[in-house]
């Protein structure tokens, strides 16, 4: 079920620098990672923003419905996600990171349907762990664009930082798995045996 107040962006902005190599275009089952983290995102929602600052690089791997928001300044996943933010035209946006290959259609798109409940001053619907808030399959209020800009000009440069002094909603429930990702690799490694 695709939402039509829920846009997605995927950052794929990254250095890649602990993996070696570009891990967006590492494959599964012959399949680019930011392929299928794209296709994933298009069954939930209608409008799927990649903000890279290589989209020739990608675009021969992502869906052509796919919209490209070049990232030219590469400072880091919460400067990324606020360049995508300016393109949406939703009032929420699903935030992926490019590497997370366990991603689960019907519960991304089961949480999508609990967005229209969530209380007025909740700026996010986001997964929380001992580490605190996860910012990656989580659901934001396209509003807190000004916020998030602000925070970013006064130096802020970490999502736990911004989240920490503002009203979220957690969702419950959820398996660590689903928000795994691939940084090194060893980390890829540990995907390819499970």
């Amino acid at each position: 079920m695709k939402h039509s107040f829920l846009s997605t962006i995927v950052l794929a902005g990254g250095q890649s620098t602990r993996m070696g190599q570009d891990k967006a275009l590492l494959a599964i089952a012959g399949q680019p990672l930011l392929q299928r983290v794209c296709e994933t995102a298009m069954q939930c929602c209608e409008s799927v923003h990649i903000v890279t600052a290589w989209p020739d690089r990608y675009r021969s791997v992502v869906p052509e419905s796919c919209q490209f928001a070049v990232d030219l300044q590469t400072q880091g996943p919460l400067v990324g996600f606020a360049q995508g933010l300016a393109v949406v035209k939703t009032e929420w946006v699903l935030l992926l990171a490019c590497d997370m290959p366990s991603l689960d259609v019907k519960l991304i798109q089961q949480w999508g349907q609990e967005l229209p409940t969530l209380p007025e001053t909740s700026i996010a619907y986001l997964a929380h762990h001992a580490k605190g808030w996860e910012p990656f399959s989580g659901f934001y209020r396209v509003n807190i664009q000004a916020d998030l800009n602000q925070f970013i000009q006064q130096g802020g440069k970490s999502f736990q930082q911004f989240l920490q002094q503002r009203s979220i909603t957690e969702i419950s429930n959820v398996m660590e798995s689903h928000f795994l990702n691939c940084n090194t690799p060893q980390d890829w490694s540990s995907l390819r045996s499970m």
